[in-house]
């Protein structure tokens, strides 16, 4: 049964084949990781596809528990069922494009009982759409280099989304301190050489 009304959803837009980008989104963890705004603290997916996760959401600035059933529709169409919250479910969905594929995340919240305050809803969906579309470009970029994807899915996703901020500014001033100090040995040597 697919998510009903009621909700807010981004669409992901992307070269890869429908099987390929199905493939990768089957990887809830990772997919759920990836979103800019949500700091995990646990992350559990049962073998009957319970789940329980705990999270902070930075676009709203409240805790996040993600507690609810993994079901699988199709081959290209999951959704994860919650057991309570705002939120009733959110669905992934592949579909052909004539040259690629597309995911459509939907968060359908809930109409029954009190109604859902707006510092409660996730503002996070547009956000998490494009850091999806942006990690496939890498992947796609530099996915064949040895050990980028492991560092990527074991060390990258992992960290806090802060810290990943933190490191590539890190990363990005060494590179710039690396060019400059090379920079300064280029014009060295072109002034000793005459």
């Amino acid at each position: 049964m697919p998510c009903e009304r009621d909700a807010a959803w981004v669409v992901v837009e992307t070269p890869l084949a429908p099987e390929a980008l199905a493939a990768f989104c089957r990887e809830v963890e990772m997919l759920y990781r990836i979103n800019p705004h949500l700091e995990f603290e646990s992350w559990q997916l049962a073998a009957g596809g319970e789940l329980r996760a705990a999270a902070f959401n930075h676009s709203n600035d409240r805790p996040a528990a993600i507690n609810g059933r993994l079901i699988v529709e199709s081959d290209r169409a999951w959704r994860i069922a919650f057991s309570s919250g705002a939120k009733r479910c959110t669905r992934f969905e592949v579909a052909a494009l004539e040259r690629g594929s597309q995911l459509t995340i939907t968060d359908e919240y809930r109409t029954e009982g009190p109604p859902v305050v707006p510092e409660a809803v996730d503002r996070s969906l547009h956000a998490w759409g494009v850091a999806i579309r942006e990690h496939l470009e890498r992947d796609r970029r530099w996915g064949s280099l040895p050990m980028y994807r492991l560092l990527v899915r074991k060390l990258w996703l992992p960290m806090k989304p802060s810290a990943r901020r933190i490191t590539l500014l890190i990363a990005v001033i060494a590179l710039a301190d690396i060019a400059l100090l090379a920079l300064g040995f280029a014009i060295y040597w072109l002034e000793t050489r005459h």
